[in-house]
């Protein structure tokens, strides 16, 4: 009897040499047995960082040069470039996603060739998405986060809808590309530097949420301190979501839903390029919304519990001094 034909292993295995260790969190899966783990995790970070500045630029500026090319505005190029980077235009959000979707990518290419590990285990525990638990968070987040909009204008007059030039446009580029925007973020803040971060300093989880959610802050540019806080807010919550169930998809659905609803109403309600500017807001706005999201954080807890979600890889952790990369082990 002739023996079965060998499995090909494809490329991405032959780089992805560093097994996920068994038995632990999300966090702590870039741990384990590969030569100075600090110093890759420290390398890791500043390549990701430098890449994002450098690519999500260039990307944002092939665009925003194709849709002058392609739709001929009628004016010269900067003019064009400031109207899109306001997002007074929808090519403007279309180009902005596009290039934050690079984010992805990077995130990966970080896994693996920096830490060689596979880039499927920075999406979940199990590995890569647990779809069903995705769609239910992002289902769960529209009902909550517009239960706790209604609660917060109650009282208030609604006002009469009156949607921006263009707002159709703007919806489809909204709801295709502002998950994947959301995602993009998510991927890299609260996936790849959260668990890099976690490599430098590996006691607890609170130094690679709390290091990952500052850098979400910081990097939404000028902002007022509640603005800010709401953002680091946000990023510690769904930082410790990730770490709560195993994986990236309910902070994917939180920031999700809450982007295409931000987007959504504004251009229902006045222009998305009024949200797009925002560098202040209130104590009161502030606490509403920190509100929401720890409300949306306990629930996807407590639904991941429901669905008995895996929190941790498969197999049993080692016990400390016992080698935890014993394939014996793994499941």
């Amino acid at each position: 009897m002739a023996p079965p034909p060998a499995r090909r292993t494809s490329w991405v295995d032959s780089i992805a040499t560093v097994p996920t260790p068994t038995g632990v969190r999300y966090d702590e899966i870039l741990l384990g047995a590969e030569d100075r783990p600090k110093l890759r995790s420290a390398v890791g970070i500043l390549s990701g960082l430098l890449l994002f500045f450098v690519l999500t630029p260039l990307v944002g500026v092939g665009l925003s040069w194709l849709g002058w090319v392609l739709l001929r505005p009628g004016v010269d190029f900067s003019a064009w470039s400031k109207a899109l980077n306001a997002y007074e235009h929808p090519w403007g959000m279309l180009s902005g996603h596009l290039a934050l979707a690079m984010l992805i990518p990077i995130s990966l290419a970080m896994v693996l060739f920096v830490h060689r590990r596979h880039p499927k285990w920075l999406a979940s525990v199990r590995p890569w998405f647990r779809w069903r638990y995705l769609l239910l968070s992002l289902g769960l987040a529209l009902v909550l986060f517009n239960v706790v909009l209604l609660v917060q204008n109650l009282g208030q007059p609604f006002g009469t809808l009156q949607p921006q030039p263009g707002f159709w446009v703007f919806l489809v580029v909204i709801v295709l590309t502002s998950p994947l925007q959301a995602a993009a973020e998510e991927f890299f803040f609260r996936g790849y530097l959260l668990q890099a971060f976690h490599t430098l300093a590996p006691r607890s989880p609170w130094f690679g949420v709390v290091c990952s959610a500052a850098l979400f802050a910081l990097f939404h540019g000028t902002q007022n301190l509640p603005l800010f806080l709401d953002r680091f807010c946000f990023g510690v919550l769904v930082g410790v979501l990730v770490v709560k169930t195993g994986g990236l998809e309910a902070a994917i659905g939180a920031h999700a839903i809450n982007n295409v609803l931000a987007f959504t109403y504004a251009g229902l309600k006045s222009t998305i390029a009024e949200v797009k500017a925002t560098q202040v807001i209130g104590w009161g706005d502030f606490a509403w919304d920190v509100a929401g999201f720890g409300l949306f954080a306990v629930v996807a807890v407590l639904l991941g519990r429901r669905l008995g979600l895996a929190t941790t890889t498969p197999g049993t952790r080692k016990p400390e001094g016992v080698d935890p990369w014993d394939p014996v082990v793994r499941s």
